[in-house]
């Protein structure tokens, strides 16, 4: 099987101007407008049917100025997308150089600031900081811990909010005006249906992410997002069929198709 994946890219868009808040708030499933200066927030953008077409961290550096910090996708990409639906706000989008993604010093969950150009993203006990060059502490892994997922290609506009856990992060809003995709949210919140979930995994080796494994039997699908090896063995985060998570229920190695082993260790739905 091919490595786990390398250093993650630092993927940034800049939005500002006197109409910004307004104009996300709109848009993306977070309570942009609650958001204060020197704070950030898990904060998505939905298709129309209620798939994520991009999970970031939404940061509020200034009174009118904001950025986002994706968690996968192109920053280049996204500002093409959204720009179709500024029309006349007075709203500037701004796709900064790419970088790549390193572990930082312990800083307070959900602050973030903009030292000397680079911008740090406190997680409690380690932040995310944009560098130049050479990563420093493994930041994937810390990720994987806390259940914050990265996004694939293979991912992206696949998954509902529920299905990547985006209740767990506090990325939705149930009692905001409308969004893209707000209808199917909501519904899926209060009627159920949802037959996905994201989940914590132990392999027995090496998988790349964006891998779809199917487990032995029943062909039951398990879509690897990302994964990192460890002393303890090589952990993940996936999203899986419901039918994954009650036969995993017993706790025992699933025998996969590509000969590997998986083992769901916990999963977080609304």
């Amino acid at each position: 099987m091919s490595p786990t994946a390398p250093t993650l890219p630092a993927e940034t868009l800049v939005i500002e101007g006197p109409d910004a808040a307004q104009f996300m708030h709109g848009q993306f499933t977070s309570p942009v407008l609650a958001l204060s200066v020197g704070s950030w927030q898990f904060s998505a953008w939905l298709d129309a049917t209620g798939r994520v077409r991009a999970l970031f961290h939404l940061a509020r550096l200034a009174d009118q100025r904001w950025v986002l910090l994706l968690r996968g996708g192109q920053a280049g990409d996204l500002k093409n997308e959204l720009s179709r639906f500024v029309f006349r706000a007075r709203v500037e989008l701004l796709v900064q150089p790419v970088g790549l993604l390193t572990a930082g010093p312990a800083m307070a969950l959900h602050a973030t600031e903009e030292a000397e150009g680079i911008l740090h993203v406190g997680c409690g006990d380690h932040s995310i900081v944009i560098a130049a060059e050479a990563p420093g502490d493994d930041l994937r892994a810390m990720q994987i811990r806390e259940g914050w997922p990265w996004l694939p290609a293979g991912a992206i506009g696949q998954y509902n909010a529920a299905s990547l856990g985006l209740h767990h992060l506090g990325a939705v809003a149930l009692d905001k005006g409308c969004y893209p995709g707000q209808e199917i949210v909501a519904r899926l919140h209060y009627r159920g249906g949802n037959k996905r979930r994201l989940c914590r995994v132990m392999l027995s080796q090496a998988v790349a992410p964006d891998t779809r494994l199917k487990r032995v039997g029943d062909g039951a699908e398990l879509h690897l997002l990302d994964a990192v090896g460890g002393d303890s063995g090589v952990t993940g985060l996936a999203v899986a069929h419901e039918d994954w998570l009650i036969a995993s229920q017993d706790s025992h190695d699933a025998l996969l198709t590509c000969g590997a082993r998986a083992r769901i260790v916990e999963s977080w739905g609304e």
